[in-house]
């Protein structure tokens, strides 16, 4: 194995980089089995709800106008206030660019009619392929929720295989929302009552248990608000503490935890109207020390608690961090704190996952950030090199296999 030379460094990482094939830990994203739930082309990619807030700082139109318009007018609105009206450089906007680009389409023309097009003449089976072509994602885990009525018949039904797509048990009804949900989990044959008793809790295990069998899931998920508190008194822990855990100890899955949501700030922008805040980092530590048996994975959602939480992974092994989630998918958040994380933790994380909602935002996510991720490894590298090291080119592939994807198939035991 010959030693990279320090005046090929950098070339060598960008390519290994740009070449990986990815594992994408979290998306919003169906196969096509699943029909329009999946959502892919201008228009959604216009209407994600990172655009319709910025859209709403600059356009002279009032939140039920705007919810009242078809979705192409809501797109061309976006693209005249965004795109037209202003310079596209926020990271959302850059996103679509970049997308649009890396299909071979003309940007410099600025033809919204002729980027639908494009789509238009498109199959979704057809365009799954070339996302995940460009993209270079081999595999994406969905967030599948069997309390979307939607969802939950197509799972009933049997969906289509796509072996590129794995599902994930996303929980957050059952856990936010116990005394809506408990009469849904009854009507579907377990039987539970609203009170919290052993028989609810065998019964509640049941259901998550049947339903990860369903889905094949690889781990069990939700995403928590700022003031998720644990251990605590509340329906929201007890049934972590009897049912979640349990079941992934049982079933030998992560229970993944996505935490910091300040939600609905703004309940007029709907899907747009959540924020973020600081969150106490006491319940991840608690969790990893009383449960060494189980697995988790945490992302949280302010930047303040980017250092806390690469510490306290460096205290438990049943801990993967991953990502860098919503409002931290910024190339400069994203470039701190990946180097941060690489400075306390090597390889043993997986510093981004898309969270798209929309298919095309694999090709742009994954563009931005592979370049920002080069960056900070070959600066390592460099580091290391400078203190002598001597370094292989087979050492970056096996690291950087780790990074997007290995160290998530490693933890969850899984090969694939």
């Amino acid at each position: 194995m010959a030693a990279v030379k320090e005046q090929d460094l950098r070339s060598v990482v960008n390519r290994i980089v740009d070449q990986v094939r990815i594992t994408d830990v979290h998306t919003h994203l169906y196969t096509a089995g699943f029909g329009d739930m999946l959502l892919w082309g201008v228009d959604e990619l216009l209407t994600y709800h990172y655009l319709i807030a910025e859209t709403f700082r600059y356009a002279d139109v009032n939140y039920d106008e705007f919810w009242k318009m078809s979705k192409k007018e809501q797109a061309d609105l976006i693209w005249k206030t965004l795109f037209i009206d202003n310079s596209p450089y926020s990271e959302s906007c850059r996103g679509v660019l970049t997308v649009l680009h890396e299909l071979g389409l003309d940007v410099s023309s600025r033809d919204l009619d002729a980027y639908r097009q494009y789509f238009a003449d498109k199959t979704v089976d057809e365009y799954v392929d070339i996302v995940f072509e460009i993209s270079r994602v081999k595999n994406a885990v969905m967030t599948n929720d069997p309390f979307d009525e939607k969802e939950r018949a197509v799972w009933e039904k049997g969906v289509k295989k796509d072996e590129r797509f794995f599902a994930a048990l996303r929980i957050d009804p059952l856990l936010i929302n116990w005394e809506n949900v408990w009469s849904k989990i009854k009507s579907w044959g377990y039987n539970v009552e609203e009170s919290l008793t052993e028989d609810t809790y065998a019964e509640v295990r049941r259901f998550l248990s049947d339903w990860i069998e369903k889905m094949d899931a690889v781990y069990m998920a939700v995403s928590l608000s700022n003031k998720f508190r644990y251990p605590d008194d509340s329906v929201q822990a007890k049934l972590i503490e009897h049912c979640i855990l349990p079941v992934c100890r049982d079933k030998n899955i992560p229970f993944a935890l996505m935490i910091g949501v300040n939600r609905q700030i703004n309940p007029d922008l709907r899907l747009a109207g959540d924020a973020v805040g600081k969150s106490d980092i006491e319940a991840v530590n608690y969790l990893c020390a009383n449960y060494p048996k189980n697995k988790f994975m945490v992302t949280m959602l302010s930047r303040e608690n980017q250092h806390e939480l690469a510490v306290t992974a460096r205290k438990f092994r049943n801990l993967l961090i991953f990502g860098c989630w919503w409002f931290l998918n910024n190339p400069s958040i994203i470039d701190e704190i990946t180097r941060m994380r690489f400075e306390l933790l090597g390889s043993s994380i997986i510093p981004q996952h898309s969270d798209a909602r929309v298919l095309d935002q694999l090709i742009y996510k994954w563009s931005h950030s592979r370049k920002i991720i080069a960056n900070v490894l070959y600066d390592k590298y460099k580091d290391i090199m400078d203190a002598g090291w001597v370094l292989t080119e087979e050492e970056i592939q096996r690291d950087v296999e780790k990074l997007f994807g290995g160290a998530f198939w490693d933890f969850l035991n899984k090969k694939l």
